[in-house]
């Protein structure tokens, strides 16, 4: 499979990985952002993608500034039709304000096989153990 990349931006930088073997490529910011504490923001990378029909992009925070920093992705489903910028969408669950300079890698995307299965409406479901055992139905 070839995934084709678009740089939208001349100072944008096309995803890489990191290492062999990584799941997810490091998307990269094209702007200087600051997310201050507690609040959203939205982040440009500056790369339109076109990911093939069948497959889905989706956007995973980096683990090192979720760790260290409590910044969090949200809203990261790139589907194969969208050819728009790749933004990044991050919540800053910290008490610190963060700054990402232009070029900081900002998030990471995996590309994955979607499965469409046929929906189906029925009046029951089969029984499992678990039922409909939810939030902290199996303990701590």
């Amino acid at each position: 499979m070839q995934l084709k990349i678009k740089k939208l931006h001349p100072d944008a930088i096309v995803p890489t990985y990191a290492h062999p073997g990584d799941a997810g490529m490091d998307l990269y910011s094209v702007e200087e952002v600051c997310v201050l504490a507690g609040k959203r923001a939205s982040i440009k990378t500056g790369v339109a993608f076109e990911i093939p029909h069948g497959y889905v992009g989706l956007i995973w925070e980096k683990s090192g500034l979720s760790h260290k920093h409590g910044l969090k992705t949200f809203g990261g489903v790139i589907d194969a039709g969208y050819r728009g910028d790749i933004t990044i969408s991050l919540i800053n669950l910290s008490d610190q304000d963060y700054v990402f300079e232009k070029g900081h890698k900002v998030a990471q995307i995996l590309i994955q096989k979607v499965e469409r299965p046929e929906i189906v409406e029925v009046s029951e479901l089969s029984n499992t153990a678990r039922g409909e055992g939810g939030f902290g139905s199996t303990g701590k």
